[in-house]
């Protein structure tokens, strides 16, 4: 059957089994996301329903996943529509997964906004939510974590102590809830698609990584659900960050067509960290990278077959990342 076809099948058959997937806690009132199980999208409040849900779709539906913490913006929702548009049932995730914050970092104050974000999802076209609580993803006797050797030496790695490990552990388990077909994940985290691919290849998963463009402002910001953390005065020139990585873009190109290339990769860290410097509202540069496409290791000089270059920065005190790639 074509995915439209299949899905509203498998819509038809499982449409009576909707209220019994949507389990809320207790803390959450009842009508918290009415909306959306009106609208057919079926919502999970546990790995149990989840699962049953799973083994409810036809074995040969493809399945599309989008995980996401949640604060959707349009970042979130062109991989959802990706998903929609390549697969026979799309599901979601939105959990706020607290192994990948480190001490001192925004875990308590991170948007949480799931009425809002599940009715956008429904809109969209999502098949099944899963929205788990962390008790029900770390259990009291929970050990076992995803350790991605060398991560914790890259750029960002180094920069926040033991957050891969946490993405890690969160997308195996996710995938292993889910088991998806094809799992969509934005450019915008560059280190983080490089480390889904490898568990997928390291761990022998029959799923494919689909990454996606970055999705930015009409200014050149990168969407990011902690941009909504700028103050009135820092949102005008948070752009600086995506202009400083265009100001490298540039160098690297004007070597290429004049045949200059390699290029020493300090050339293009420094070209970013100039521009960030130019700006008072940016508080400190945590980092300004020139690193491999595959492997996400720094590169001490750029050649034909170019790089990614990403950066961390703090505008106010509101960190941001962005990358490009050469």
């Amino acid at each position: 059957l074509p995915h439209r076809r299949r899905r509203q099948h498998w819509v038809e058959e499982t449409a009576a089994s909707v209220a019994g997937a949507t389990t809320l806690p207790s803390k959450m009132s009842a009508s918290a996301i009415p909306s959306a199980v009106r609208s057919g999208m079926a919502v999970s409040r546990t790995i149990a329903a989840m699962r049953s849900a799973r083994k409810a779709m036809p074995p040969d539906a493809k399945v599309g996943f989008v995980p996401t913490m949640g604060a959707l913006h349009d970042g979130h929702l062109s991989l959802v529509e990706a998903a929609r548009a390549q697969n026979d049932i799309v599901v979601a995730s939105i959990f706020v997964n607290p192994t990948q914050f480190g001490k001192g970092e925004d875990l308590d104050k991170y948007p949480r906004q799931l009425e809002k974000d599940s009715q956008l999802l429904a809109d969209m076209g999502v098949d099944h939510l899963f929205a788990p609580e962390a008790d029900s993803m770390y259990g009291n006797h929970h050990v076992t974590y995803v350790d991605p050797t060398g991560f914790d030496d890259i750029a960002e790695g180094r920069s926040r102590p033991g957050h891969f490990r946490g993405v890690a552990t969160v997308v195996t388990k996710l995938f292993n809830i889910v088991q998806p077909t094809n799992a969509y994940f934005g450019q915008k985290d560059a280190a983080q698609c490089v480390l889904i691919r490898r568990i997928v290849e390291d761990l022998n998963m029959d799923l494919n990584i689909n990454v996606m463009d970055t999705i930015r402002e009409a200014d050149g910001l990168a969407m990011s659900s902690r941009n909504a953390y700028l103050t009135p005065e820092e949102r005008p020139v948070a752009p600086i960050v995506y202009k400083s990585l265009c100001a490298a873009r540039d160098a690297y190109l004007a070597k290429r067509y004049g045949g200059e290339l390699p290029m020493q990769a300090s050339l293009l860290s420094q070209t970013v960290c100039d521009v960030l410097g130019s700006e008072p509202l940016v508080s400190e540069v945590q980092y300004a990278s020139v690193d491999n496409r595959a492997t996400f290791q720094p590169l001490s000089e750029v050649g034909e077959e170019g790089a990614v270059i990403s950066l961390a920065c703090k505008v106010g005190s509101v960190r941001l990342i962005d990358n490009i790639v050469l």
